[in-house]
């Protein structure tokens, strides 16, 4: 989930013609202003906004004085809807550290490919919490937001911070699994198995187990292995992604 297929940077442009992705694209606009337009509608934007783009909509990219952006392309994002949008809530310059980050890494020659799935995840994580619209209550999405920003920490205590909320325990649970469809451990074990399967895809087989369920959460290698099988049925070990695209940006399509 949240695999980052392709990472580029546009310096000062005014024109990107019509086309469409087979991934998600998420385009931080760095400078200047434009509008992106599809079919039935015109979304305007500016510099420290996010346009969130889902696959197969054609869309083109304009501006009078024109823009600069860092876009990335997510393979199995974790992101809903069908229909695009802006995110607008970066006044602190994290989400622009993480695009950052992630265009240096996924455009670097060496080990740097292997921080590409944590970069995935915070960049999902970060336009989950800050989309409009949320679909949850908001006790419900602070213990979502919460998980999102803890899960990849082997020593995050999901129920002493349950404890600090003002319900009973019991009765969070049951409310959180009545929106989401999962109780908050299997949402937290959901995410920390996905950011694995993310990881694993990076080293092709070759990944140490014991140090990717580390990075991924869990601090027992033998309960991970166990949980990881049950999901994806292979072991961490033997399991095999998908083929990525041999094209750096191969889910672009001109149309």
């Amino acid at each position: 989930m949240n695999t980052i297929s392709y990472v580029g940077k546009h310096a000062l442009t005014q024109t990107v013609s019509r086309h469409i992705h087979r991934d998600w694209e998420l385009i931080y606009c760095t400078d200047g202003s434009g509008e992106m337009i599809f079919e039935d509608r015109t979304l305007r934007y500016g510099a420290g906004d996010v346009v969130v783009i889902p696959p197969m909509l054609p869309h083109a990219n304009v501006s009078a004085e024109g823009f600069a952006n860092i876009h990335i392309n997510l393979r199995d994002a974790a992101l809903t809807g069908a229909e695009p949008l802006i995110v607008r809530a970066d006044s602190n310059g994290f989400l622009l550290d993480a695009f950052t980050a992630a265009f240096y890494y996924y455009s670097e020659s060496g080990t740097g490919h292997a921080l590409l799935p944590v970069y995935g995840q915070l960049v999902a994580a970060f336009l989950t919490q800050y989309r409009p619209g949320r679909r949850h209550s908001d006790t419900v999405q602070q213990i979502e937001d919460d998980i999102l920003q803890h899960y990849p920490d082997c020593a995050y205590d999901l129920n002493a911070y349950l404890n600090t909320l003002p319900f009973n325990t019991e009765y969070l649970k049951k409310m959180f699994k009545r929106e989401t469809g999962l109780t908050p451990l299997q949402y937290l074990t959901e995410k920390r198995l996905e950011n694995a399967a993310s990881t694993l895809s990076t080293y092709c087989g070759k990944a140490n187990i014991s140090e990717t369920a580390r990075l991924c959460g869990f601090d027992d290698p033998l309960y991970f292995s166990r949980l990881f099988k049950r999901k994806y049925g292979a072991s961490p070990r033997n399991y095999v992604p998908e083929a990525s695209s041999p094209d750096p940006d191969g889910s672009k399509i001109m149309v």
